[in-house]
C-alpha cells in the first residue's frame, strides 16, 4: 500500500479562493500535524452535471401546518445532521503542496482562481450520512449552512436528487466579509504516485469557519424538534463555534430529541483546546445519548486501552448516555450498553476506498435504533452499509445503495476471528450478557457468550431492508 500524504496545520479541508474558510476532512485528523492515509484507488470518474433545483433553505413556509407540527412536537424526521456540509473536489496535480505556511497559502490561491470543472466535485462532510442514512429509507434533514454560488447549489441540487431536506443553521443574514458565507470546499489533492494532500485555508484561521453564526434560526429549531435523532461530530468544531453547538445540544434536549455524536480525530486536540472546547466536548460526551468512536479514539479519550472498559467508562460518566459504540475497523464493532456487550464481526469485502465508510457506519446505527432493532442487528447492518461503501469510490453519491447493502448481507461473508473475539470477551465474562454474531447455523452459548446466528440474523434483517428498499421505490 502506497503512502497518502494530508497536509493539514489547523484543518484537513482545503479552502480556495471563492471560499475561504472551511471545514476539516473527516477522514484526517487533528489540528497542527501530518498524516499519511492509504491511497484511494480511483480518480477522475465522471459526475453528470446537477439537476436544476428551488434554491430554498427552509424546511418550513410559516404555514398553519408548520406551526401545528411545531406546537405538538410531531416527529416526522428520523435524522437531522448538524453542520459540517461542504463540496469535495479531487484534483490530480503534479507535486503535493509545499508544506510551509506561506509557500503553501501562495500555492492554494494560485489553484483557485478558476473553479475546477464540475466532473471533480462531490458532496462531502455531514452529507455522507445524510445520503446513507436516505438510502436507508430513512427521512433525513441536513441542518447547516451553504453559500449562494455554484458550490452551494450543487450542494443543494445533490441533496435534492436524494430526497434531503436542508434548514439554514443561523438567521443572520449580515456577514462582514462576504466570502465567509460561501459554501465551505474540500480540496483533494493527489500527485503521480497516488499519494493525497489536504489542505485548507482554514489553516491561517484560529476562528471557526463560520464564527459569524450567533444563535439557532427558527427553522433549525423547528427541524430539531421534529426530528427523533440530531448528528454531531467533532469536525463541527471547525465550522460553528462550541456556543452554538451547545445551544443545538441543548435545545435537543429540551424537547426529547436523541443526540448521536461522533467526535472523531478531532477530540483528541479538543481535549487540549480552548477551555470552551473542552467544556463543549465534555457536554457532548455526557448529554448525547449514542457515543460513536474507533477503539483507538476511545482509547485517547479515556486513557484505557479495552475498548469495552472505555465503553463502560463514558456510560458511568455519562448523563444520558444509552450506547457506546466501539468501532474495530476491519475487526467488526462493539456496542456496550449499562446492561449489555454486543459484539459483531466485520463482512469481507475487497476494499477500495474506505472515505465515507464511517459516516455510512453512523447511518446505519441510526436506522436500528429507530427501528428499535437488537443490538446485533444494528451493528451487523451498520458493519454491512460500512462494508458495501469500502467497496465504491469515494464517499457522497458513492456511498452504499441500500441493493448494495442486501446484496452484501446475503452473501453472509463473515470476517470472523475467533481468538480475537475469544479474548477479548473472556475478559468480561462477569458482564450481565454479553452476544457475539457468528457463522455458527444454529443459536447457542459458550463459555457465557450468547452466539447469534448470522443465518437467522440475515433472515430477520434482509426483509426490513427490503421493505425500505420498496418504500425507496415508490417514492422515486
Amino acid at each position: 500500500m502506497q503512502n497518502q500524504v494530508a497536509l493539514s496545520l489547523k484543518s484537513d479541508y482545503a479552502l480556495f479562493s471563492p471560499c475561504p474558510n472551511t471545514l476539516r476532512n473527516p477522514i484526517l485528523s487533528a489540528k497542527r500535524n501530518f498524516y499519511y492515509y492509504s491511497v484511494l484507488k480511483c480518480r477522475g470518474i465522471e459526475i453528470p452535471p446537477p439537476k436544476q433545483r428551488l434554491n430554498s433553505l427552509s424546511l418550513g413556509n410559516g404555514s398553519v401546518e408548520d406551526e401545528r407540527v411545531k406546537t405538538a412536537g410531531v416527529k416526522d424526521i428520523d435524522v437531522a445532521t448538524i453542520g459540517n456540509l461542504c463540496v469535495d473536489v479531487v484534483l490530480n496535480v503534479p507535486k503535493l503542496p509545499p508544506k510551509p505556511l506561506d509557500e503553501l497559502k501562495v500555492y492554494m490561491e494560485e489553484l483557485s482562481k478558476s473553479p475546477p470543472d464540475k466532473k471533480y466535485w462531490e458532496a462531502g462532510g455531514n452529507c455522507n450520512m445524510a445520503i446513507a442514512a436516505a438510502r436507508l429509507g430513512l427521512r433525513v434533514t441536513t441542518v447547516g449552512h451553504v453559500g449562494d454560488e455554484i458550490y452551494g447549489r450543487f450542494l443543494l441540487d445533490v441533496l435534492h436528487d436524494e430526497g434531503i431536506d436542508i434548514v439554514e443553521m443561523d438567521e443572520q443574514k449580515e456577514v462582514i466579509d462576504v466570502k465567509a458565507y460561501e459554501t465551505l470546499l474540500c480540496w483533494v489533492l493527489v500527485d503521480p504516485l497516488q499519494r493525497h494532500g489536504f489542505c485548507s485555508r482554514s489553516d491561517f484561521n484560529e476562528e471557526p469557519a463560520f464564527s459569524w453564526m450567533s444563535a439557532l434560526s427558527t427553522e433549525a429549531k423547528m427541524a430539531i424538534r421534529r426530528s427523533n435523532i440530531i448528528f454531531c461530530n467533532g469536525y463541527g468544531f471547525d465550522e460553528l463555534t462550541p456556543r452554538l453547538l451547545v445551544s443545538a445540544l441543548d435545545y435537543a434536549v429540551e424537547v426529547g430529541t436523541s443526540i448521536f455524536f461522533d467526535p472523531g480525530p478531532r477530540g483528541k486536540s479538543l481535549m487540549t483546546g480552548t477551555p470552551e472546547e473542552q467544556n463543549t466536548l465534555d457536554k457532548f460526551l455526557r448529554m448525547s445519548d449514542v457515543l460513536l468512536l474507533t477503539s483507538e479514539e476511545a482509547e485517547s479519550l479515556t486513557g484505557i486501552e479495552d475498548p469495552i472498559l472505555a465503553g463502560q467508562q463514558f456510560l458511568r460518566t455519562g448523563t444520558r448516555t444509552k450506547w457506546v459504540i466501539v468501532k474495530m475497523g476491519p475487526k467488526g464493532s462493539i456496542l456496550i450498553s449499562s446492561s449489555s456487550i454486543s459484539c459483531a464481526p466485520a463482512f469481507k469485502v475487497n476494499v477500495i476506498d474506505t472515505v465515507g465508510c464511517g459516516d455510512s457506519f453512523v447511518a446505519a446505527i441510526a436506522f436500528g435504533f429507530i427501528h428499535k432493532l437488537p443490538l446485533v442487528y444494528t451493528l451487523t447492518i451498520a458493519n454491512a452499509v460500512g462494508a458495501a461503501t469500502a467497496m465504491g469510490c469515494g464517499a457522497g453519491r458513492n456511498v452504499a445503495t441500500l441493493k448494495q447493502v442486501v446484496e452484501l448481507v446475503r452473501e453472509s461473508n463473515l470476517n470472523s476471528e475467533d481468538n480475537f473475539w475469544g479474548d477479548l470477551l473472556n475478559a468480561h465474562s462477569d458482564a450481565e450478557k454479553i452476544t457475539l454474531l457468528t457463522k455458527e447455523v444454529a443459536n447457542g452459548n459458550s463459555n457465557c457468550i450468547q452466539l447469534a446466528s448470522l443465518q437467522k440474523v440475515i433472515s430477520e434483517l434482509v426483509p426490513k431492508l427490503e421493505c425500505a428498499q420498496k418504500k425507496q421505490v415508490a417514492c422515486s
